[in-house]
């Protein structure tokens, strides 16, 4: 066999070894179906998935806070029979506060490796109100109110009266007072020749 074939048969045997037995490998057949990512956990809370896993070992279901940056993980249950397709543990979570946490299934394999899967932002709300979601803000559109414009109603230019047909000038006042004082004068010397006469 030619030298560089044997040498790429022995890169990936060299690899696992300088690997270790305790590296973690995610995923290939490790999987938590439910809770799912983003979902609000109340009360006691079924964990589903699967951990039929070739070399299967032990494995356990895990919990940690979302925010905790220690890598503190607590235990909820624990098997040595492997599942699949089924129930892994039920979570009670009562006994913890509320709060965003992540939930991990290990699978320990016998050649001492392990494999796992999580699921992050899960929301414990017993004892808290469940957020809602906050609605995207409508836009609203400017109505524009029509403004009233006043003009100003111009007053009447006064105009000259007409002449009054009826109006007396000073002449034809003094002219009436004559033609009346004569009338009058002349209706008493009627009138006094009226009586002479009859005395006669």
């Amino acid at each position: 066999m030619p030298r560089y074939r044997l040498f790429y048969l022995i890169i990936p045997f060299l690899a696992a070894i300088a690997a270790g037995p305790a590296a973690a490998q995610t995923g290939f057949g490790a999987v938590i179906t439910t809770p799912r990512s983003g979902d609000v956990l109340q009360g006691a809370v079924t964990v589903s998935g699967s951990s039929d896993v070739q070399d299967f070992l032990s494995s356990e279901i895990d919990f940690a806070y979302a925010a905790d940056t220690t890598g503190t993980w607590f235990l909820v249950a624990a098997s040595n029979q492997p599942i699949s397709a089924g129930t892994l543990a039920a979570w009670d979570t009562t006994t913890i506060t509320d709060g965003d946490y992540i939930l991990r299934l290990r699978v320990y394999l016998t050649d001492g490796s392990y494999r796992e899967t999580l699921v992050t932002g899960l929301r414990v709300r017993n004892y808290t109100p469940v957020e809602t979601p906050t609605p995207a803000p409508v836009a609203t559109q400017a109505t524009t109110t029509p403004t009233t414009t006043q003009t100003a109603t111009p007053f009447p230019t006064p105009t000259s009266l007409p002449p009054n047909p009826a109006a007396l000038a000073p002449t034809d006042v003094s002219a009436s007072i004559l033609y009346g004082g004569l009338a009058a004068i002349l209706t008493f010397v009627i009138i006094g020749i009226y009586l002479w006469l009859r005395r006669k």
